[in-house]
């Protein structure tokens, strides 16, 4: 009952807000269809993935063809690769996962959805401080998506665990000697997998010699090494559940 009437909160909000925000008259539930990235902007200059263009504009297309635009203010940027959708609260529609920057604060990981920002992560606190995410999931079964990244993975190169729950995003688990980018790549490396066990994320260690597999029991990870790590292909063959 706690859950249905969370729902259902959740509802009248996104309609409340559709109306007062005046987003194109989005109905109620509205689903999201596909997630974009547009306005290209050079005004944060750190290219860690591989040139100095970010983007301004999260642009949303809805199962109607409605399109909806949220635009970041000057000092903040989309620094990513692309939008992830995720029914992140169960109620059956997806919303969009994506990393933004501040001028002064660094990365961050948000959600929106058609209404705008639902919860967001601290920013990491510095400018030129990136995360790289390698996905969501309900990784312990407790009923709650968790979402994972690699806070700073050229530095820090630390796993870190969030669930989004009743709208906030709380960290539950970190595990450091772990990454998935390299400087200048323009792409992440690894994901979640589930070979029908419990679902598990693939990275690698800090110096790129080991594939990884890191599990969550709801309390602690659990990282192990699959295999050597050769190339991409190595952590292809981990996410389609072969041996590297």
């Amino acid at each position: 009952m706690a859950l249905a009437r969370r729902l259902l909160s959740h509802r009248l909000r996104r309609a409340m807000l559709a109306v007062g925000l005046g987003l194109m008259a989005a109905p109620v539930m509205a689903e999201i269809a596909s997630a974009r990235y547009t306005d290209e902007t050079s005004r944060y200059a750190h290219g860690v993935l591989g040139d100095a263009i970010e983007y301004g504009t999260l642009e949303l297309t809805l199962k109607d063809g409605k399109r909806l635009a949220l635009t970041l203010p000057q000092d903040r940027v989309f620094e990513d690769i692309a939008p992830r959708l995720m029914d992140m609260d169960g109620d059956g529609v997806p919303e969009v996962i994506v990393v933004e920057s501040s001028q002064t604060g660094g990365a961050r990981l948000a959600i929106y959805d058609e209404t705008g920002l639902r919860a967001a992560t601290p920013h990491i606190g510095q400018r030129n401080r990136w995360l790289a995410p390698i996905g969501a999931a309900d990784l312990d079964g407790d009923g709650h998506i968790e979402v994972a990244y690699i806070d700073r993975p050229h530095l820090a190169k630390t796993l870190r665990v969030w669930r989004f729950k009743d709208n906030q995003l709380t960290q539950v688990a970190s595990q450091a000697g772990l990454t998935n980018h390299r400087i200048g790549e323009d792409f992440i490396s690894g994901g979640i997998r589930d070979c029908g066990d419990d679902p598990e994320m693939i990275t690698v260690n800090a110096n790129w010699s080991e594939v990884m597999a890191t599990r969550f029991d709801g309390k602690a990870l659990s990282p192990r090494a699959l295999g050597g790590f050769k190339n991409q292909t190595s952590l292809k063959h981990a996410l389609d559940c072969k041996a590297p």
